[in-house]
């Protein structure tokens, strides 16, 4: 059995060995050689999505792969490239990606394949961006899709399930700079009679609370693109929900030096020094933690905060801190945001994963009946059940046996959700 463990170290690989394949061929060989395997991206799912009891084929050491396309509207990146490395490729040919997820320290292809997002009102999961991808499945087919594609939208969110993803195809645009402000302790009652507002006065928007109280929320971050066309809504926002501006950095969880943040009080820089909540050069967030997000249909947001709301007194011993995100609706079927503008919401515990798991099911059952777990963080809900919540499910499991019809790909995780 591997010693390996994932990126927060709540998780031990039961895999039988970890390889670092160093060229496609290798890969492919490795495939041949049947039996249960997995792929092992930046580590930093929560859950078992990425274990197998075979082998975890990590590909981290395949020739990278950085193509601006002809048109420049288009880079086509190695699926195990980080965020982190590619944003300051782009940027100095000019070009930008419309989001990045809180941290830029996670891999493509993962991000991609767990519908990891950032915020937005406007914009939409990480894998909204993907306009094509290379997939060697397990028998060593090759199979490139685009977008349009007939298995495409089955594709992109694919929770590992149809091989090992090569290299992904992403939108670009020309590059852009953000301005960060953070405003404190804005009343939640008025928040939540103004949720749409609120949401939408920048270009992404973050609502934190530790739900130590209720009746304030403890931050919220505004990052907006530049030039800046709504500062005096802001401003007057903040003032009618009585909130106050920090006049220092701040780390999303209260207490923490934020020298691990990028920066904020306004201060204008590039696209990707201001999308991520944290920088590449530091350990983001707590490090030691788990994480559980559950994403709800835009019109049921209001109800799943107040249902948290009443739970505070049993999650805020256990939180480090819960942040509030908005994505834009999708068409991709394994997406958390499918068919819907969603709302997540994010919880960073403690490490204390016996407790969590405890707890979780309080919160599930008191969460709208549509909220959806994310696919790499920890959540206890049935796997039916699960499954149940996306539409298209009996089609991504079609999909699945297609490209894997032997399901060496099948972990324990896979098979809860009956795939």
């Amino acid at each position: 059995m591997s010693s390996e463990r994932n990126w927060a170290g709540n998780l031990t690989y039961r895999a039988s060995a970890v390889a670092h394949p160093e060229s496609v061929d290798e890969l492919g060989a490795l495939l041949a050689q049947g039996g249960p395997v997995r792929v092992l991206g930046s580590r930093h799912c929560f859950n078992d999505i990425a274990d197998t009891e075979g082998v975890l084929l990590a590909l981290d050491r395949l020739p990278s792969v950085f193509e601006v396309s002809a048109d420049r509207t288009a880079v086509r990146v190695s699926g195990a490239a980080r965020y982190g490395d590619i944003a300051p490729l782009l940027d100095a040919e000019g070009l930008a990606l419309a989001n990045l997820a809180s941290l830029p320290h996670i891999s493509v292809a993962g991000a991609v394949a767990t519908g990891t997002h950032g915020s937005g009102d406007a914009i939409g999961s990480l894998a909204s961006a993907v306009r094509g991808l290379t997939i060697l499945t397990p028998s060593g087919e090759t199979r490139r899709l685009e977008r349009g594609d007939a298995d495409f939208d089955g594709a992109v969110v694919s929770l590992g399930a149809l091989g090992a993803v090569l290299d992904v195809t992403l939108d670009v645009e020309p590059t852009y700079e953000i301005a960060q402000h953070v405003f404190e302790h804005p009343d939640w009652d008025a928040v939540l009679a103004d949720f749409d507002e609120v949401t939408s006065i920048g270009t992404s928007v973050s609502l934190f609370s530790t739900w130590e109280r209720t009746d304030v929320i403890d931050q919220i971050w505004v990052k907006q693109r530049l030039p800046e066309a709504r500062e005096a809504a802001r401003v007057s926002l903040f003032e009618r929900l009585g909130a106050v501006a920090a006049v220092s950095k701040r780390h999303p969880i209260l207490g923490v030096d934020p020298i691990a943040c990028t920066e904020q009080l306004g201060v204008a820089g590039p696209w990707f020094e201001r999308l991520p909540h944290f920088r590449l050069d530091f350990t983001p967030s707590a490090g030691a933690e788990i994480q559980s997000e559950y994403l709800v249909p835009r019109e049921d947001a209001v109800a799943a905060i107040q249902a948290v709301r009443t739970l505070a007194g049993q999650i805020a011993p256990l939180l480090l801190v819960n942040e509030i995100r908005t994505v834009r609706a999708d068409s991709l079927w394994l997406s958390p945001s499918y068919g819907t503008d969603a709302v997540g919401l994010h919880f960073t515990w403690k490490p204390d994963e016996g407790a969590v798991r405890a707890l979780l099911p309080t919160i599930e059952a008191a969460l709208p009946a549509t909220a959806r777990p994310h696919w790499g963080k920890v959540f206890t809900l049935d796997g039916a059940e699960t499954r149940s919540r996306y539409t298209r499910g009996d089609d991504f499991a079609a999909l699945a046996a297609r490209y894997d019809p032997d399901r060496r790909l099948v972990n324990a995780y896979l098979e809860r959700l009956g795939l």
